[in-house]
């Protein structure tokens, strides 16, 4: 009688430790899920579907280290976020469309370079690898040839240097003269631009450009504006990828 207490007694112990055990592990696995949740939702602001993946970004050489010290009285200047930017999710297949195809812009016989140079893949920063365009408001307009659901822009004006573009705005459109268009950046905070008021932040440039989501809109003419920057009153463009399928 004494023995079968004694292993009764083990019995409930053992039965205790496996509940507790598995009470643990259901416990931890919504921590899980939701730090992989947290994790994705922080790269395009919760607009991550379930079958998304990371998309490939091949990066340019850093020109610079740190904060520049020469950016000031720039209103609404983003913080930088200390850290490499996230990777970006978007469908499979989805790839860059911009390579190689044909740039108008503002300017057709811009100060430096040529506009075939906004799409020709090379994205580093050294002198004559950009499009230099004169003061006030420019714009170079990507044409995909046909249209696409298109899930990000990411552009690159000038990181030789850290800077800041003003009036940035980038816009989608069906049509070439942008008559029905979908505005996905806008950073211009008085309208001087002529295009609305915007309500994204400047920014400083770096070699990981500016990565702009577009949410699968609709459209075959990429246009980006820009209005002089914080070092000088030009416009400068060295690469634009288009990111979409």
């Amino acid at each position: 009688m004494f023995k079968k207490g004694i292993v009764f007694g083990l019995s409930i112990c053992v039965l205790s430790l496996v509940a507790v055990v598995m009470l643990a592990s259901c416990s931890r696995k919504p921590q899980q899920d939701k730090q992989k949740s947290a994790d994705v939702d922080a790269v395009n602001k919760g607009n991550v579907g379930a079958d998304w993946v990371p998309v490939l970004i091949e990066l340019p050489k850093p020109m610079f280290v740190g904060t520049p010290t020469n950016i000031k009285g720039v209103a609404k200047l983003e913080k930088p976020l200390g850290r490499a930017r996230p990777p970006f999710y978007a469908p499979a297949g989805v790839t860059n469309l911009a390579v190689g195809k044909p740039v108008t812009g503002s300017e057709e016989d811009p100060i430096m370079g040529n506009l075939d140079m906004v799409t020709d893949g090379d994205k580093e920063a050294p002198d004559g690898s950009y499009v230099e365009m004169g003061p006030f408001l420019q714009y170079v307009t990507i044409d995909l040839e046909q249209e696409y659901d298109i899930y990000a822009v990411l552009l690159w004006h000038y990181h030789k240097r850290g800077r800041v573009y003003f009036d940035v705005v980038v816009q989608i459109s069906k049509d070439p003269d942008f008559i029905d268009v979908v505005t996905i950046y806008n950073n211009d905070h008085d309208n001087s631009a002529g295009l609305g008021i915007g309500q994204d932040m400047h920014y400083v440039e770096t070699n990981e450009g500016r990565l702009i989501e577009a949410s699968g809109a609709r459209g075959r003419y990429v246009r980006m504006y820009s209005n002089g920057n914080s070092s000088n009153d030009l416009n400068h463009y060295i690469e634009v990828e288009v990111f979409g399928k």
